[in-house]
């Protein structure tokens, strides 16, 4: 069948048919399959060698820890020649790592990277598990659900010692809770509306 012939709803059973996609729908439009995560590298060499989803626009992570498998991890793909994106989901726990999909796409090295230094996932077949954003001492993974707000370390520059320096956090002031309530919003009448409403003058 050639592409401009396939519906949606021809191309969502097709892909919901394809070894390895556990669920297929559509989601505003966009298709979204979920993929187990050992067959995620065919499933996704497929997509892009049988549907034309030829690049890879992102991968991020997503972290719910109250599920046992508590991270996604989302592939959003396009397809330039028919003009179409598609979402693979991912699911996967602390320890078992996701097939890399760098060597279908050079470009998704960095995203995985990204991904494995804010959330820990790590990829197997991933040559370089190097922290992108956080800095190379930098302990956990920052956008995980249980790191702490405040961190473990901050780092300052010392001038006695004329260094970067890297301390444990010192909070200057309890945490506090915060009322952003306006006090203009919270007033119902200001003084002289009541001339406005037909009051007593």
């Amino acid at each position: 069948m050639a592409d401009e012939d396939m519906t949606p709803d021809l191309e969502l059973d097709a892909v919901a048919a394809l070894p390895g996609v556990t669920a297929a729908r559509r989601e505003l439009g966009e298709l979204v399959v979920e993929v187990a995560r050992d067959a995620a590298r065919d499933v996704f060499v497929r997509l892009r060698d049988e549907f034309a989803f030829e690049q890879v626009m992102d991968i991020c992570g997503v972290d719910y820890p109250q599920r046992r498998q508590r991270f996604d991890v989302v592939y959003n793909l396009l397809s330039v020649t028919r003009n179409r994106r598609i979402r693979g989901i991912v699911q996967t726990d602390d320890t078992a790592p996701v097939q890399s999909v760098s060597s279908i796409w050079p470009c998704a090295t960095w995203w995985e990277r990204e991904v494995w230094d804010l959330f820990g996932v790590s990829f197997e077949g991933l040559t370089d598990h190097r922290r992108i954003l956080s800095d190379y001492n930098f302990e956990g993974h920052a956008l995980r659900k249980d790191f702490p707000l405040t961190g473990y370390v901050e780092v300052h520059y010392d001038d006695e010692r004329k260094a970067v320096v890297y301390d444990k956090v010192r909070l200057t002031q309890e945490f506090r809770n915060f009322d952003f309530l306006s006090p203009w919003e919270g007033m119902t009448m200001l003084p002289g509306d009541e001339k406005a409403r037909g009051g007593a003058q």
